[in-house]
């Protein structure tokens, strides 16, 4: 059986009864390739969809899809409730609930544009709400990611 490979284009394989393996490999490597680039996204890509959900106010919907399930956050200050740093995807968006369930009424929420440097991402969120047994209020953040490997694998904010 000829080989119909480019490589091997007018040769005949060693082993007439299977397809040539030169011919398989460079599909199955091309096909690794392309899905590897499709599923890693860019730290532009990040931040332009961290910043989309922010605006939508969906913060849970991008820690699901955009952090590590190692992520690390960590916060200006240590306050009633919430410690300084949090590990772990599951407990920073425990402690998303735990937030949302403070807020009495939410005013608004605004978002800059992202800066980026590398795998670092930075905009200023600033939110129009009164928490619960406390007079409305505007706070405004710094918000710094890192990312890697196509993931947010920590957040830090500054106030």
């Amino acid at each position: 059986m000829p080989c119909l490979c480019w490589y091997h284009f007018s040769a005949t394989c060693a082993d007439k009864a299977m397809p040539c393996l030169y011919w398989y490999d460079f599909f199955r490597v091309n096909i690794v390739l392309f899905i590897q680039k499709k599923i890693i996204m860019t730290t532009k890509q990040i931040a332009q969809k961290l910043v989309d959900y922010c605006r939508e106010g969906e913060f849970e919907k991008a820690q699901k899809e955009l952090y590590s399930k190692d992520v690390i956050s960590i916060e200006a200050e240590a306050s009633a409730g919430f410690d300084k740093e949090t590990k772990g995807l599951d407990k920073i968006i425990e402690k998303g609930h735990k937030f949302q369930s403070m807020v009495e009424e939410a005013h608004g929420v605004t978002v800059s544009d992202p800066l980026i440097s590398g795998n670092s991402i930075a905009f200023v969120l600033d939110m129009d709400m009164k928490m619960k047994g406390r007079n409305r209020e505007k706070m405004s953040e710094l918000c710094v990611y890192h990312v890697k490997d196509g993931k947010i694998v920590s957040e830090q904010f500054y106030m």
